[in-house]
C-alpha cells in the first residue's frame, strides 16, 4: 500500500512542462528544485509568471511585500494585472493561438457548443459592455447562480475584464442560501437561468433567483440566461434578458486593475454562523491555478480538462483558469455523469478527447457499483492524469480506477489544498512516483510541515498540516471579515497557517491525509483518523461508502459511531446482525479498543455535489445539533434520515 505503483519514464519526465522548468535552472531532480521553491519564495513565482510568459499591464516593482507578516502578504506591488486578458486578450493577438478550442460544452440533453479562443473572447466582449450599460461599476459585485453552460464562465470573464467582482453560487442551492451570499458581499446583479436538465428532470432556477433577489435589498437586476426557453416569472423593472446584453461587439480593452484588487468572492461552508466569503485576487487564485494545472498535472496547449465539478466549488473556477491561463481547452457538462447511463463519462472522454479527468473519491465508487462492463466499448486512450480531490480515497476504488480504467499506465494525481489556498498544498506530479492513496508530496512553493500539539515537527506520525511562509492564491482575507480570518487560520501559532488537515508523512517521503483534525476521535485518549476507520469498512464486500464519527462517552471520552452505505447487489444480513459482523470486522482489523459502538446502515450520507461526505453535518444531526450552513448539500434527506435514526436509537 505504501510501496509505489507507478513510476512515470524518462521520457514522460522530459517532455514535462515542470521539468523545462527544472531545467532551463540546472536543476534536474524534484527534491532540489522544491528545495528552491521554498527557500526563496519570490524567485519561484517571478519565475513561473515569466515561463507563464503572462501580460501586465503595469510591470510590478516587487514580487512580494510583508512576507513578515504571512496573514498581510500581498504579491506583485504596484503591478496593473487582468485575469481576463491573461486568460483571452493575450492568446486572440497571436494568429496560431486564436483558433484553437477554448470551450466545449455538453449538456445533459445531448447538445453541444463549441468556442475558439476568439469566439470566448467576442462573447466576452459582448457581455462586458452590456454590463457596464446596465451600470455595473468597477468594485461592484455580482452573484452568479447558473448551471454548467458556457454562459456562466462569459460571465465570469467579463465581469472580471471590467473591473468588477463575481461570487459563484452552487447551482443546488435554494433561495436563502443564494441570499445570505448576496447580501453578505451587497451584490448589484444576480445572474440567473431559467433552468437546467439533472438526470433528465428539469431543474428551475428563475423562481429561486427571485426570491433570493426578494431577500437581498442590495439586488437591484436579474439577468436571465434562456437555457431551456421555458416560461416564468417575468418583473420588469428588475429582470434583464443574458441576450440583450450582447448588442455592443466592440473591442473592449480589459480595466487596469492592480495585481491584488479583488475579481472573486468564493463562500465556504461553516459548521456555525454565517458561510465565509474567500476573498481572490486578479494575480493570486488564477496564477496559482495556472501553475498546479500546467506544471504539477502537466496541462498545456493540446490538452482538454474535464473535472466533474460545480462552479460553486472552487475546481469550478479553478478548471476556467488553469485551462485558459495555459492555452488549452476546458470541457463542461450540464448535468451528472452517470445519466441516463452509467457510461455517460467515459463516452465524454472518447468523444472529445480528454487528457485530463477530474474526478473524486466519492465518483469513482459510484461508478465502480455499477461493474467493468461500461468501461468496455471506449477508447480511452486520449488520458494522460486523472486528477482527484476534496477527500481522502480509500484503497478499492483507487485501485479500480487505476488498473480497470487506466489500465496501470495513467497516474492519479492525488490533490488537495482548499478554497481558501486558490489549490494544492499536497501534490502529485507527472514525475514522481506514485503511491496508493498518498501524495508525493509538496507543491513548488507550499513551505509546509507536520507539528505535534506542541508545534514541534514529527515523521511517520499524524499531526497538524501547516505553512510556515505565504504563497500565491492565498486568499487576502473574508469579506469585510478579518477577524474571523485571523482567528480561523493565525490563532495557534503565531505567523503559521494552520490548514485543518490531519496528515502523516512516511519514512519513504510519501504523504497522507487521514482527515480533518475537527473531526479525529479521541477513543480512551487514542487519537483516530476517521478516514482510517471508514478505509477498513469499505474494505468489507458488501460496503460501498462509509463515515465514521465521534461521540461523546462517559467511560471513554468519545466513541466511534459509524455509518455504512451497502452496495446494491448481493444477499444482505440483516441489519442488526450485519452491525455487529462490521463491528467484529473493524474490531480485528484495528484492534478492540477502538471498535465503533455503534455501526448504522443508511441509504445515503450527507454530500455536498462534488461528492464530499460531511463529517460534521452528520455528526451534528446524530447528536440533535445544529448543523450550521447545509445550503451545499446535493441531498438533504440524508440529514433528516441520520436525525430520525438518532431518535430511534435514543
Amino acid at each position: 500500500m505504501n510501496q509505489p505503483v507507478w513510476y512515470p519514464q524518462q521520457e514522460q519526465i522530459e517532455q514535462t512542462r515542470l521539468y523545462r522548468l527544472m531545467q532551463k535552472h540546472g536543476l534536474t531532480d524534484y527534491p532540489s528544485f522544491y528545495k528552491r521553491s521554498v527557500e526563496n519564495i519570490a524567485w519561484l513565482w517571478e519565475e513561473v509568471v515569466k515561463d507563464l510568459e503572462l501580460e501586465w499591464i503595469q510591470p510590478y516593482r516587487q514580487v512580494i511585500g510583508q512576507v513578515d507578516e504571512m496573514a498581510k502578504a500581498r504579491w506583485f506591488i504596484d503591478g496593473k494585472f487582468n485575469v481576463t486578458a491573461n486568460c483571452l486578450d493575450r492568446f486572440v493577438k497571436d494568429p496560431l493561438a486564436r483558433h484553437r478550442l477554448a470551450l466545449i460544452w455538453e449538456g445533459e440533453d445531448g447538445q453541444v457548443q463549441k468556442y475558439t479562443y476568439r469566439d470566448l473572447y467576442q462573447e466576452v466582449n459582448q457581455v462586458a459592455n452590456g454590463l457596464l450599460k446596465l451600470g455595473l461599476k468597477p468594485g461592484d459585485r455580482v452573484a452568479i447562480y447558473l448551471p454548467m453552460i458556457p454562459e456562466i464562465v462569459m460571465a465570469m470573464l467579463a465581469i472580471a475584464k471590467i473591473g468588477a467582482i463575481y461570487t459563484p453560487c452552487f447551482s443546488g442551492f435554494g433561495a436563502d442560501a443564494i441570499a445570505t451570499r448576496a447580501t453578505d458581499c451587497e451584490a448589484k446583479f444576480l445572474i440567473t437561468a431559467d433552468g437546467f436538465y439533472r438526470r433528465g428532470k428539469v431543474v428551475t432556477m428563475k423562481e429561486e433567483a427571485d426570491r433570493a433577489a426578494d431577500l437581498a435589498p442590495s439586488v437591484e437586476k436579474v439577468i436571465t440566461v434562456r437555457r431551456l426557453n421555458r416560461d416564468c416569472p417575468w418583473n420588469e423593472k428588475r429582470d434583464v434578458e443574458w441576450e440583450s446584453l450582447r448588442s455592443d461587439v466592440k473591442a473592449l480593452p480589459p480595466k487596469e486593475t492592480d495585481a491584488n484588487d479583488p475579481f472573486m468572492i468564493i463562500y465556504t461552508s461553516g459548521t456555525t454562523g454565517k458561510p465565509k466569503g474567500t476573498v481572490h485576487v486578479h494575480s493570486g487564485f488564477p496564477i496559482k491555478a495556472a501553475f498546479d494545472s500546467g506544471y504539477c498535472m502537466d496541462v498545456g496547449v493540446g490538452d482538454v480538462l474535464f473535472w466533474v465539478t460545480d462552479m460553486g466549488w472552487m475546481m469550478g473556477p479553478w478548471m476556467v483558469f488553469g485551462a485558459l491561463m495555459n492555452g488549452s481547452t476546458m470541457l463542461l457538462y450540464e448535468g451528472t455523469p452517470d445519466y441516463p447511463t452509467p457510461d455517460r463519462l467515459w463516452q465524454m472522454v472518447e468523444r472529445y478527447g480528454v487528457s485530463h479527468l477530474g474526478i473524486s473519491p466519492t465518483l469513482i465508487r459510484a461508478l465502480m457499483k455499477q461493474g467493468d462492463q461500461w468501461l468496455d466499448h471506449y477508447d480511452l486512450s486520449s488520458l494522460r492524469a486523472f486528477g482527484s480531490t476534496g477527500e481522502p480515497w480509500n484503497p478499492e476504488p483507487w485501485y479500480w480506477l487505476f488498473e480497470k480504467v487506466g489500465k496501470k499506465q495513467v497516474p492519479i494525481l492525488n490533490y488537495s489544498g482548499g478554497t481558501e489556498t486558490s489549490g494544492g498544498i499536497l501534490t502529485n506530479t507527472m514525475i514522481q512516483p506514485l503511491v496508493p492513496c498518498g501524495f508525493s508530496g509538496p507543491v513548488p512553493g507550499m513551505d509546509i510541515d507536520v507539528w505535534d500539539e506542541n508545534g514541534t515537527s514529527v515523521k511517520n506520525e499524524v499531526g497538524e498540516l501547516v505553512i510556515r511562509q505565504p504563497w500565491v492564491g492565498m486568499t487576502v482575507g473574508f469579506w469585510k471579515d478579518e477577524e474571523r480570518f485571523l482567528q480561523t487560520y493565525w490563532n495557534r501559532w503565531p505567523k503559521v497557517w494552520v490548514h485543518g488537515d490531519w496528515v502523516k508523512v512516511d519514512e519513504q517521503g510519501f504523504w497522507y491525509i487521514t482527515g480533518r483534525s475537527d473531526d479525529t476521535i479521541k477513543v480512551a485518549g487514542k487519537r483516530l483518523g476517521p478516514a482510517e476507520m471508514e478505509s477498513v469498512l469499505v474494505d468489507y464486500p458488501e460496503v460501498v461508502e462509509a463515515c465514521t464519527i465521534g461521540i461523546p462517552d462517559s467511560d471513554k471520552g468519545e466513541v466511534p459511531i459509524c455509518f455504512v452505505v451497502l452496495k446494491r447487489q448481493g444477499n444482505h444480513l440483516p441489519e442488526d446482525k450485519l452491525s455487529e459482523v462490521l463491528i467484529d470486522f473493524v474490531g480485528k482489523r484495528m484492534g478492540k479498543a477502538l471498535k465503533p459502538k455503534h455501526i448504522y446502515v443508511v441509504t445515503d450520507l450527507p454530500k455536498t455535489r462534488n461528492g464530499k461526505i460531511l463529517r460534521r453535518v452528520v455528526k451534528a444531526a446524530y447528536l440533535g445539533k445544529d448543523t450550521g450552513d447545509i445550503s451545499s448539500l446535493e441531498n438533504p434527506q440524508a440529514v433528516q434520515a441520520i436525525q430520525q435514526l438518532a431518535r430511534y436509537s435514543n
